[in-house]
């Protein structure tokens, strides 16, 4: 084998030791090269729908390819969260994150992955308030109403979710533990079906975010009782909070932008600036407040760490209530 010059060698050398940065660099740089797909783990028309929607649009104009919006629902989020876990950790295939995913690892004990180890946090995007809400037809106008309703005719009343284990369906199953009345859970595949039948009076009752309330609130086709923060929002603010009826009783939504596990951290950096980019942006700052959205700007690692909080927050209320996906 024919040696190298000392001086070549260390030449060749430095520019090897330099190819990995600019690899980097040349990806960052050109990402992304074709369209991107956002797989929603729900039907069109839901809270993690729309707000996919939104950012999509956003991420599109901005980043020159466009972001398309795949919807898969099933297994309360879990059809479209293992699509992206499977899918090649290249920045091609994101998850619009729905709070779900706190709660499918206690809910179904036998998934394929584990969402804390399997994906890679992007960006959180929003915290929203959910909205205690009932069909005008029922005879309700307050949280104490409700109660004394549902403790008068027990197993009786019904309340729609977006699916098992979904914040619409904690929402309920809290204040059904902290009120002590017994509203039976109607699972749905998203947002959407369930606040179609609520409006359409099929079922009495639900804890939907204020995202897929509030043009139904505003054309009076639902009646607000509470929202499900400590604080009242700034979106309904004569409306009272649940807990001013239940003291301690508090959930609320939040939602985020997730890659597959080994994702380059140059993409996730590129999304996440570009993320937080469009929460600072004036037209998007007014559409989530005028939906009653709180921004959750901040890097990937503020978004992960929500994540891991709020998954061992709700596997615990999950377990001691015994609560099973069907």
């Amino acid at each position: 084998m024919t040696k190298l010059p000392r001086r070549a060698f260390l030449h060749l050398a430095a520019g090897a030791a330099a190819l990995p940065t600019a690899a980097r660099v040349a990806r960052a740089d050109t990402y992304p090269a074709h369209p991107v797909r956002i797989v929603v783990g729900f039907s069109a028309g839901s809270t993690t729908d729309i707000l996919a929607r939104l950012m999509g649009q956003w991420l599109s104009q901005r980043l020159g390819q466009q972001f398309v919006i795949e919807n898969h629902p099933g297994a309360g989020g879990n059809v479209g969260a293992e699509i992206v876990v499977k899918a090649a950790p290249d920045g091609y295939t994101l998850l619009m994150v729905p709070p779900a995913v706190a709660a499918n690892g206690a809910l179904y004990p036998n998934l394929n992955f584990d969402f804390v180890r399997d994906t890679a946090a992007v960006a959180g995007v929003v915290r929203v308030p959910n909205v205690a809400e009932v069909h005008p037809s029922l005879a309700v106008k307050s949280i104490p109403e409700l109660i004394a309703y549902a403790k008068a005719n027990p197993g009786k009343l019904a309340y729609a979710s977006a699916g098992i284990g979904t914040p619409s369906h904690l929402a309920g199953q809290l204040f059904n533990t902290m009120a002590g009345v017994d509203l039976r859970h109607i699972p749905y595949r998203g947002d959407g079906p369930a606040m179609a039948d609520l409006v359409g009076g099929q079922v009495p009752v639900a804890f939907a975010t204020t995202i897929a309330s509030i043009s139904h609130i505003r054309a009076g086709e639902l009646r607000p009782l509470a929202v499900t923060t400590a604080k009242r929002s700034d979106l309904l603010p004569d409306l009272p909070s649940v807990s001013e009826f239940v003291p301690g009783y508090e959930t609320s939504s939040w939602f985020g932008i997730a890659a597959p596990k080994g994702t380059p951290t140059d993409i996730v950096a590129a999304l996440n600036r570009e993320a937080n980019a469009g929460l600072a942006d004036a037209t998007i700052k007014a559409r989530l407040a005028d939906m009653g959205c709180m921004t959750l700007t901040g890097s990937a690692d503020d978004f992960s760490r929500l994540i891991v909080a709020e998954t061992n927050k709700w596997g615990k209320v999950i377990r001691d209530a015994g609560i099973k996906a069907e």
